[in-house]
């Protein structure tokens, strides 16, 4: 009988200590960064495939990205930059992505004009690669040092994250068999 009263009471502690620790620990889940891929233009990623999210894992960065439509524009700079090998063979990296959409927001003239000077677009293309793989949660409120040698800063949390006050992750944390990838919607310019 004593045996029975005691278990009673255990399971009723334990039954209102478990609603108590689930209020007191919902809201730390929900201010966790996404672990997985996160933003309205994942949704434009192949569904399956060599450039779907999936295909990209297995592929380094740059190899990756021209497997993915929405990157068209930037491996074509990337090949005139000459850094495919740069990036495929560095390791553990966060490449900002522009995507077709952020290089369309470059006026036509000063676009062609970028992409015909490798020297600038190298800084521009390097300026976008960040030298340490760097996961949702470190990318809030940070600042971090580019391969072109200047800083970016990101701002927000979870999944609301934008870099340098101008360009917003729209699909953020893919990533590649040697970086992570952030898609943004502006193409960022290092200061001069």
């Amino acid at each position: 009988m004593t045996i029975t009263r005691l278990q009673r009471t255990a399971a009723t502690a334990a039954a209102l200590a478990f609603p108590a620790s689930m209020v007191f620990f919902a809201p730390q889940a929900q201010a966790q960064a996404p672990a997985e891929p996160f933003g309205p233009a994942c949704a434009s990623v192949p569904a399956e495939g060599a450039g779907s999210l999936e295909g990209m894992a297995k592929d380094p960065v740059a190899t990756a990205a021209s497997n993915n439509p929405e990157l068209s524009t930037l491996v074509s700079a990337v090949e005139k930059a000459g850094l495919v090998d740069t990036l495929n063979n560095a390791e553990n990296i966060t490449v900002f992505a522009p995507t077709n959409d952020a290089f369309e927001k470059i006026p036509k003239a000063d676009l062609d004009a970028l992409l015909n000077d490798k020297e600038e677009l190298t800084k521009v293309l390097t300026y976008h690669v960040v030298g340490e793989k760097l996961t949702t949660k470190q990318l809030e409120d940070g600042t971090y040092k580019t391969l072109q040698g200047s800083d970016l800063t990101v701002k927000g949390s979870g999944s609301d994250l934008t870099v340098n006050d101008s360009s917003k992750i729209v699909c953020g944390n893919v990533p590649t068999a040697n970086a992570t990838v952030n898609l943004i919607d502006t193409v960022l310019m290092p200061p001069s």
